[in-house]
């Protein structure tokens, strides 16, 4: 896939050329090769319309919902610089490409300080399920609440909340990175509650677990607990053993767990 969201196919096609190397070939046998090879050629030129058509559609398919996704800069895995992060567990990685997670409604984490490739890694991961023909949206925290707080004031948040669970995955960057809104952290996990089990999400934070009371600033907030069954967290510096902390330490930590957080009340 380009820069563009394009996506490129090669497609060899037999030529009159290839024919011609033929001419070697000499007698019944010559002439034998020659025209099926003539006929190979005109089949495939007559299938090039309807293939061409195909890649075109599918083309403009994943441009329109990258687009709608607000997935204006892509990322690719390929163009991650492993190297960069090496306590990054590479096939993991590429494990959670293949879209098990999205499959059974998971939510996975990505934390750390910032310039360690959180952004990368998750929109990369949200180019996956476009191409498969599944729905994505990316936003920021900030831009989230703010939607939602506009709905609110406007009396159509569950509207927009509904608008939010549609997508099969919805990926929200920067979770720590600007102060939430008084009440923000209220609406965050309305959604959050909302898409439990219908729908995965990918969460980027420069915070570690420990610390999301705090950015949220919400007693409620502040009584919802992190579950994490079957979960996977790891680092260099970090023993897969200990609880995610704060993430002000090198390196940062993936997590994906089949539940992001607990159910919780939010009234």
């Amino acid at each position: 896939m380009g820069a563009d969201g394009k996506m490129d196919v090669d497609l060899d096609v037999p030529t009159a050329g290839y024919a011609g190397r033929l001419e070697v070939l000499e007698g019944p046998t010559g002439r034998r090769v020659r025209s099926e090879a003539e006929r190979a050629r005109i089949a495939a030129e007559s299938v090039m319309p309807g293939v061409q058509a195909a890649v075109a559609r599918k083309n403009s398919r994943i441009k329109s919902a990258l687009r709608m996704g607000r997935l204006a800069t892509i990322k690719t895995l390929a163009g991650f610089d492993f190297s960069f992060q090496p306590s990054l567990d590479r096939d993991r990685i590429f494990t959670l490409a293949q879209l098990g997670f999205v499959a059974r409604c998971e939510v996975v984490h990505f934390l750390g300080p910032p310039g360690t490739g959180k952004s990368h890694l998750a929109i990369a991961l949200a180019v996956e399920p476009v191409k498969a023909g599944k729905s994505v949206y990316f936003c920021t925290l900030a831009e989230l609440i703010a939607a939602l707080a506009r709905a609110k004031r406007e009396g159509r948040l569950q509207e927009r909340i509904r608008f939010f669970c549609r997508p099969a995955l919805l990926v929200v960057d920067e979770i720590g990175y600007l102060p939430v809104v008084h009440g923000g952290g209220n609406l965050f996990f309305q959604l959050v509650n909302a898409r439990y089990e219908k729908g995965a999400m990918i969460l980027t934070s420069n915070c570690g677990f420990a610390e999301w009371g705090e950015v949220f600033g919400e007693p409620t907030v502040r009584g919802c607990r992190h579950s994490r069954p079957g979960g996977v967290s790891f680092d260099g510096d970090r023993p897969a053993s200990r609880p995610c902390g704060p993430a002000s330490g090198a390196g940062f930590v993936p997590f994906c767990a089949r539940s992001g957080f607990r159910r919780c009340s939010t009234a």
